[in-house]
Formats: C-alpha cells, structure tokens, sequence
C-alpha cells in the first residue's frame, strides 16, 4: 500500500558556475539535479537536502 503525503517544498535555484570550484561541490550539485546555470529545482525539504545546499551557498540561492 503506497502511502501519499505531501510534505514541504524549497525552491532552489543555481546561480554562479561551477567551473574552478572543488570537484565535491560540482557533484553536491550534479546530486541536486541542476544540469545548466539558472536553473530553478523544487526539492523535498529534508535534512539530506538542506545539509547539501549548506555546502554550496555561494553558488545557489534559496527562493521562497
């Protein structure tokens, strides 16, 4: 029996490139589904998630 539950949402979108930076923050962001810059991602708010976008704040934007 699968079970539906609508949890909370956070919208994220790329903003600055990834080229120069560590290769661990361009896998976070490969992990995070962005494939091209200024890309906007709606993405379950989970720990796993926000610990993901902690790592990579000067590179994304959090939009509400």
């Amino acid at each position: 029996m699968k079970v539906e539950t609508e949890g909370k949402k956070i919208r994220v979108k790329w903003t600055k490139s990834t080229i120069g930076q560590n290769e661990r923050h361009k896998k976070i962001m490969k992990a995070l589904g962005f494939k091209r810059l200024n890309q906007i991602r709606t993405l379950p708010d989970h720990p796993s998630i926000r610990g993901m976008i902690s790592h990579v704040p000067h590179l994304i934007e959090v939009i509400d």
